[in-house]
């Protein structure tokens, strides 16, 4: 039985941490089914609107999966939340796109790193065609875009640690925002051919499996990504 909330300000808060205290005490997982609004509305003593807000908000937070006509599930990790916050920091000037970029750099060429000694021929030969499909598109900047976003997103999953996974993904709404800028930065042919050919040449060494060129090409990337941004005026 879940822990009943205590008097306080907020049911709704107290709602919630009774019912993230069942997820742990009883080591429910992705897609375990939580106790019915019902159920909680009683055995907490609440009522089930108080239940229903609390599931809205651990919903919102991407802890729970509500679908309608269904009991509530646990929910697969997601960077949907972090994403958020890092882009209302970046709009609120609180985080500037320099700060996120110097710690993207710091993560990344770790995840470079140990993608190049454990990613899967699966992983490996994922990472290589969407650097290949940002040059078969060269002429759609939105096509690039869209697989450079993916080769970042695939080096993190064969680092195979689910926390870079997070934190790469939650960069994901700025980088869609500042993407487009650092590109048009690069006005020559022979700039963005640059830009391209420095992802291919990573997925080479990934795909090869040498950890050190990995980790260089991606630095590398990181302060070109950087100089061109400060171009544009906006890192």
């Amino acid at each position: 039985m879940p822990a009943k909330p205590s008097d306080g300000p907020s049911l709704v808060s107290n709602t919630i941490g009774a019912i993230t205290n069942h997820i742990r005490t009883h080591e429910l997982g992705p897609g375990d089914r939580l106790p019915s609004e019902a159920r909680l509305s009683k055995e907490l003593s609440v009522s089930r609107t108080v239940v229903r807000e609390a599931f809205s908000s651990l919903a919102a937070m991407r802890l729970i999966d509500l679908k309608a006509g269904r009991r509530a599930t646990v929910a697969e990790l997601d960077y949907g939340t972090m994403s958020l916050v890092i882009e209302h920091g970046v709009h609120t000037e609180q985080i500037t796109v320099q700060q996120i970029y110097d710690v993207r750099r710091t993560i990344e060429t770790r995840t470079a790193m140990l993608a190049a000694l454990r990613r899967s021929p699966d992983e490996a030969e994922s990472i290589r065609d969407h650097a290949l499909a940002m040059r078969e598109h060269l002429e759609d900047p939105a096509q690039i875009m869209e697989h450079d976003l993916a080769f970042h997103v695939e080096i993190a999953k064969a680092a195979k640690n689910p926390v870079f996974s997070l934190i790469v993904g939650a960069f994901d709404r700025v980088t869609r925002q500042t993407w487009p800028i650092g590109w048009r930065s690069r006005s020559s042919d022979a700039e963005q051919l640059a830009m391209i050919q420095i992802h291919i040449d990573l997925a080479g060494s990934i795909v090869a499996g040498d950890p050190q060129s990995a980790r260089d090409l991606m630095a590398r990337h990181f302060d070109q990504s950087v100089k061109a941004l400060l171009t544009a005026g906006i890192a």
